[in-house]
C-alpha cells in the first residue's frame, strides 16, 4: 500500500471536531448534547439574503470571475469604509471561506521553511494550513491570568529569526475572545515595520466587539500599508457559514497579483454563495444590531455563570463569541471525552425525550503549540440561546463534581 504524505501525517486533528465520534455515540444513546465546541451561530441568516437565494433566476450556474463577482467586491468596499478602511474592489479577492483565504495567503507570501509568528492559544486550523504550506509556526504565549493580552514586544523580538516572514493575529481573537487595543496594534505595527514582515490579520469576528472603543482594523495602521493582509469572511457576521464566502484584502499589488494565480488555478469561488453574501451587506443594519445585542447578553450570562462554578475561571472576552476557561481538572481532554462517553445528567428540567444531558467542549491544549500548555483549559463557544446555556452550565457543574469524585 502506498504511504501517506509526511504533510498529511503532521496535520493535527482538530480540537474542535476530534471528539465528534463520542458526541455522535452519546446522541445514539438518547443524550441531549450541548455543543459548546464549535462556533456555529444559531441565529437566523438575514431574510434579505435568503430571499436573494430564492430569487435566483438563471438558466446556467456559471463560473464566476476568479477574484469574485464585481457587485460583491463593490459592496465590500462600502463595508470596509464603515470601519475607516478605504480599499478598492481591485484590492479584494473573494475566496471559498476564510479558510481558503488564509491558505492562499500562506501559499502566496511564504516559502516552505519560512516562519510565521502567532500568539498561542490560537485558532487550531492556522497550524493545519501552515503544515499544508510547509511553513513553520513559532508562537508567543498569551496567558489566561493576563486575560490573554498581547505579549510584549520583547517576546516577539525573541521569536524573530532570519526565516521569519510574517506575524499572524486574529482580532477579535478565536479562541480567547480577546480584542486587541490600539496600543497593542501599534506595537505590532512597529515590529512589522522594523523587520519588514507581513502582518496577516484575521478579522472574521469584527462585528462582535463588546466595548465602546472604535474598532481598529490592521488596514488602518499607518506606515505598513503594503505589509498588511486581512483575511475575512461573512460566515459569522451573517450566520452564513455554509455558503463558504470569505475574502483577502490587501493594498499590496504584487501580493494580490500573485494570489490571483492560485485563484485562477482553483477556478472560482461559489457563485450562489456570492449572490447571498452580496445581498447581506447593505440593508441589514437592524439585523446586525439585534445579533450583537443577543451575543452580548449571552456573553454576560455565560461568563458570569462559568465563574460561579467552583474552580472554574474565565476572563471576560471583549469580542467574538468564545472563551478559554480553566477547569479544576488535571486533563481537560480526558474530562471532555468522559463527559461524552460516560457522564449523563438528568433532572426535572431535562428536555422531554432525552435519556440525559451532557456537554461537548474543545480541549484547549489543541490551540497551543507549546507542549504542556492548556492542559486544564477548554474553549467554549456561547452560540446557544440562554436557556440552553443555562442547562449547559448546570451540566458542566454536575459533571465536574462527578468527575472529580471519581478521580481523587
Amino acid at each position: 500500500m502506498p504511504g501517506i504524505s509526511r504533510r498529511g501525517i503532521a496535520v493535527p486533528a482538530s480540537p474542535i471536531r476530534k471528539l465528534t465520534p463520542f458526541a455522535d455515540d452519546a446522541k445514539s444513546r438518547g443524550m441531549k448534547v450541548y455543543h459548546l465546541n464549535i462556533g456555529q451561530p444559531d441565529l437566523p441568516t438575514p431574510t434579505k439574503a435568503l430571499d436573494a437565494l430564492k430569487r435566483i433566476d438563471r438558466t446556467t450556474l456559471e463560473y464566476s470571475p476568479s477574484n469574485g463577482i464585481k457587485p460583491l467586491r463593490d459592496a465590500l468596499t462600502g463595508y470596509y469604509a464603515r470601519f475607516g478602511a478605504e480599499v478598492t474592489e481591485r484590492e479584494i479577492i473573494v475566496t471559498t471561506g476564510g479558510s481558503e483565504a488564509l491558505l492562499l495567503t500562506f501559499l502566496t507570501c511564504l516559502n516552505p521553511g519560512d516562519e510565521i509568528i502567532m500568539t498561542e492559544p490560537g485558532y487550531a486550523n492556522y497550524i493545519s494550513f501552515a503544515v499544508a504550506a510547509g511553513v513553520t509556526i513559532k508562537t508567543v504565549t498569551s496567558k489566561i491570568e493576563d486575560g490573554f493580552a498581547l505579549p510584549d514586544a520583547e517576546a516577539f523580538e525573541k521569536a524573530i529569526s532570519g526565516r521569519t516572514k510574517a506575524i499572524l493575529i486574529c482580532n477579535p481573537n478565536n479562541p480567547t475572545g480577546y480584542l486587541y487595543s490600539k496600543e497593542e496594534l501599534y506595537r505590532l505595527r512597529d515590529i512589522v515595520k522594523k523587520h519588514d514582515l507581513f502582518l496577516i490579520s484575521d478579522e472574521v469576528y469584527r462585528e462582535f466587539r463588546y466595548t465602546d472603543e472604535p474598532y481598529l482594523s490592521a488596514l488602518c495602521l499607518p506606515g505598513i500599508e503594503d505589509n498588511v493582509i486581512v483575511v475575512d469572511s461573512v460566515s459569522k457576521r451573517y450566520s452564513e457559514c455554509g455558503i463558504r464566502i470569505g475574502m483577502i484584502v490587501s493594498r499590496n499589488t504584487t501580493f494580490m497579483e500573485t494570489a490571483m494565480k492560485f485563484c485562477q488555478a482553483r477556478l472560482s469561488p461559489p457563485l450562489l454563495g456570492q449572490i447571498v453574501a452580496e445581498a447581506s451587506i447593505e440593508g441589514t443594519e437592524d439585523y446586525s444590531k439585534e445579533c450583537f445585542e443577543e451575543y452580548l447578553g449571552r456573553r454576560n450570562f455565560f461568563i458570569d455563570g462559568l465563574n460561579k462554578i467552583p474552580g472554574v475561571y474565565s476572563p471576560v472576552p471583549k469580542g467574538a463569541f468564545y472563551t478559554v476557561a480553566s477547569l479544576p481538572v488535571d486533563n481537560a481532554e480526558d474530562f471532555c471525552r468522559w463527559c461524552l462517553s460516560e457522564f449523563s445528567y438528568k433532572d426535572e428540567d431535562t428536555p422531554d425525550g432525552y435519556a440525559g444531558e451532557t456537554i461537548m467542549m474543545a480541549p484547549a491544549a489543541g490551540f497551543y503549540s507549546t507542549p504542556g500548555l492548556g492542559g486544564n483549559q477548554v474553549r467554549m463557544a456561547y452560540v446557544l440561546k440562554k436557556e440552553d446555556l443555562a442547562r449547559a452550565l448546570k451540566v458542566l457543574e454536575k459533571a465536574l463534581e462527578a468527575y472529580n469524585s471519581q478521580h481523587i
